[in-house]
């Protein structure tokens, strides 16, 4: 049996998040977002870049590998039109032997080509 996924949906990593690190479409805007909070939990900086609608992509993205991420509860999921959704999420993370941070951010996605991709979010505390 795989460990849990560390997205925080009950799942083992090989069903949830695993398949969409592999290429795996998300069936919704939650889903990716779970899987892109793993992504920052295990450091998997090309998925997040690959999973970034190329509008608001970065060029570059470095992950600082003194965070710890340590939670993640998702507080709403709303479709916003055929092919957009929002995603209001609560992630907790501590950097080096600092307190823990938390992270609320309200993000948008967007559905292309059967394909779910974040565009940006409002983050607040």
């Amino acid at each position: 049996m795989s460990a849990a996924c560390v997205c925080g949906s009950g799942l083992s990593y090989s069903t949830c998040c695993q398949p969409l690190h592999a290429g795996a479409p998300a069936a919704n805007a939650e889903a990716l977002m779970r899987s892109r909070y793993s992504a920052y939990a295990l450091g998997l900086r090309d998925y997040l870049l690959a999973s970034w609608h190329p509008s608001t992509r970065p060029t570059e993205l470095e992950l600082d590998t003194a965070t710890r991420w340590l939670g993640l509860s998702v507080k709403q999921h709303a479709a916003t039109g055929d092919d957009r959704a929002e995603v209001e999420f609560v992630a907790r993370y501590r950097v080096g032997g600092g307190s823990a941070t938390r992270l609320h951010e309200r993000s948008r996605f967007v559905r292309e080509g059967g394909h779910w991709y974040y565009l940006d979010g409002d983050t607040s505390g």
